[in-house]
């Protein structure tokens, strides 16, 4: 009879699962807030400030008073 087990399937058998950190990432400064920017993150640069574009909502409303809401209709 066939083997009908998907190859991926096969090699994880015989191998295990692979780890996600197998390579440590190289670290490329911090931002910011202090979080440890990666090499590959993306970021945001500001009046010379680097952020992550994860924190970047936390950027605009503490430091550049944005203000987020939901558009209501009657805005003009």
């Amino acid at each position: 009879m066939t083997n009908l087990e998907h190859p991926l399937i096969t090699r994880i058998n015989a191998t295990g699962y692979p780890s996600i950190d197998v390579e440590p990432k190289e670290s490329a400064g911090s931002d910011y807030y202090g979080n440890e920017i990666l090499v590959g993150d993306d970021i945001v640069e500001h009046d010379g400030e680097i952020i992550l574009a994860d924190s970047l909502d936390d950027y605009l409303i503490e430091v550049l008073e944005f203000k987020f809401r939901k558009a209501t209709g009657d805005d003009e």
